[in-house]
C-alpha cells in the first residue's frame, strides 16, 4: 500500500505516505490513495486528522516517472483537494524534506508541525514546470510573500527554523507531537472548528482569475516544459527561451 490509515481511539486519524524506496513522491496511484483514505476517515467521524511520510521523508515531490504523464495533474489536485476539504482540522507532520508537491500537500494541511530535518521548496522554475495558483494563494496566505517569493521566485529551500519564524510552520517537532496536537484538537467544539476554518479557507482564496488558469495552462503547454524533461533526462543544466 503506498498509503497507510489508522484512527486511534483518540478520533485522530493518520494519512502516512508509504513509498520509502521513492522518498515518499506522489504518482497517481498515491494520490488516489490519499483520496480514498480522505472519504475513508469521513467515514470514521475521525475529529482531526495528521499526514506524514514513513521513513525519513515527508514527501520528495512528484514522481518524474509520472509528472509529465496524463492525469497527474488532475490526480493531484485532486489529492490536494481532498486534504483541504476535510471538515476537520488537519496536522501535517512534516517529518523530513517536503519538496515540490510535498510543499503542496504540507500548505493544503491547515497545521504544520516540523522536524528537525524538515525543509520546504517548490523550484518549478528550475524544472520548467508550474503549481497552480491556489498553490501559490495558498502559500503566500500562509507562509507570507516574502517566503512565496523566496520558494518560486529565487527556488529557495527554507528550514524549519525559517519556516517557523516565518510561519509556514507552526510548531517543532515530531510525530508524536503532531499527533497529541491532532488529540488536543479532536477535544474541540468540531462545530466552530469546522465553521472556523470554512470562513478562513473562503477569506484567504478568494475567486479564481482566468487569466492566472490560462498562464498556469501556458507552462504546461511550453517547449520549455519539454526543454526541463529532457534536461533532467540527459542530466544537463537545461537551456530555456520563454516559448
Amino acid at each position: 500500500m503506498a498509503v497507510n490509515v489508522t484512527v486511534g481511539a483518540d478520533r485522530v486519524g493518520v494519512i502516512e505516505l508509504d513509498r520509502p524506496e521513492r522518498r515518499n513522491a506522489l504518482n497517481v496511484e498515491t494520490c488516489g490513495r490519499i483520496v480514498a483514505a480522505t472519504e475513508e476517515l469521513r467515514a470514521a467521524a475521525v475529529r482531526a486528522v495528521v499526514v506524514t511520510g514513513t521513513g525519513s521523508s515527508f514527501c520528495s515531490g512528484a514522481d518524474f516517472g509520472e509528472v509529465y504523464g496524463e492525469g497527474f495533474r488532475d490526480a493531484l489536485h485532486a489529492a490536494l483537494g481532498a486534504v483541504h476539504s476535510l471538515p476537520v482540522p488537519v496536522v501535517a507532520a512534516v517529518n523530513g524534506p517536503a519538496i515540490g508537491a510535498g510543499t503542496q500537500l504540507a500548505i493544503a494541511c491547515d497545521l504544520r508541525v516540523a522536524a528537525e530535518g524538515a525543509v520546504f521548496a517548490l523550484p518549478t522554475a528550475r524544472l520548467g514546470l508550474a503549481v497552480n495558483p491556489w498553490t501559490i494563494r495558498r502559500l503566500a496566505q500562509i507562509g507570507g510573500g516574502a517566503t512565496a517569493r523566496a520558494l518560486l521566485l529565487a527556488c529557495d529551500t527554507v528550514g524549519a527554523e525559517l519556516a517557523l519564524h516565518r510561519g509556514l510552520v507552526d510548531r517543532l517537532g515530531t510525530l508524536d507531537d503532531a499527533r497529541a496536537l491532532g488529540a488536543e484538537l479532536a477535544g474541540l467544539a468540531p462545530l466552530t472548528l469546522a465553521y472556523n476554518k470554512l470562513v478562513l479557507d473562503r477569506v484567504e482564496l478568494g475567486e479564481e482569475d482566468p487569466l492566472l488558469a490560462e498562464a498556469f495552462e501556458g507552462c504546461w503547454r511550453s517547449a520549455d516544459l519539454e526543454e526541463g524533461r529532457a534536461a533532467r533526462s540527459e542530466k544537463r543544466v537545461p537551456a530555456y527561451e520563454g516559448r
